[in-house]
């Protein structure tokens, strides 16, 4: 890809997205550029993934349950509301805005 060109994805990709200090191969900035194109298909939509999974502490073996729900938001981008619950009763979370341009490809590429 020239010089150029790359220049106005990426920019066209900032307008979006924060691109700041991100490297981006050909590749990425295309996959973005596609993603930015089409994200009225995902805006308003929301994906949920649950897991279990067992593990190790100081008190013995746990059992967590975990949910991640992903709602792409009216400006792209993508608001991620991440719970746990362990079968011990214990249970917390956290939520965070994904506006990266890395963000969103590391969402891409675990969700295919």
């Amino acid at each position: 890809m020239e010089r150029g060109e790359k220049a106005r994805m990426r920019d066209y990709i900032g307008q979006h997205l924060d691109v700041s200090s991100t490297r981006l191969s050909d590749y990425q900035a295309q996959r973005l550029v596609e993603f930015i194109d089409s994200y009225d298909q995902y805006r308003g939509k929301s994906f949920t993934k649950r897991r279990t999974h067992r593990d190790f502490s100081s008190d013995g073996r746990y059992e967590r349950h975990v949910t991640i729900v992903d709602t792409f938001t009216e400006a792209v981008g993508i608001y991620r509301e991440y719970s746990y619950r362990d079968d011990d009763g214990q249970e917390g979370g956290h939520r965070e805005d994904i506006r990266t341009a890395r963000g969103i490809l590391d969402w891409l590429d675990a969700n295919g």
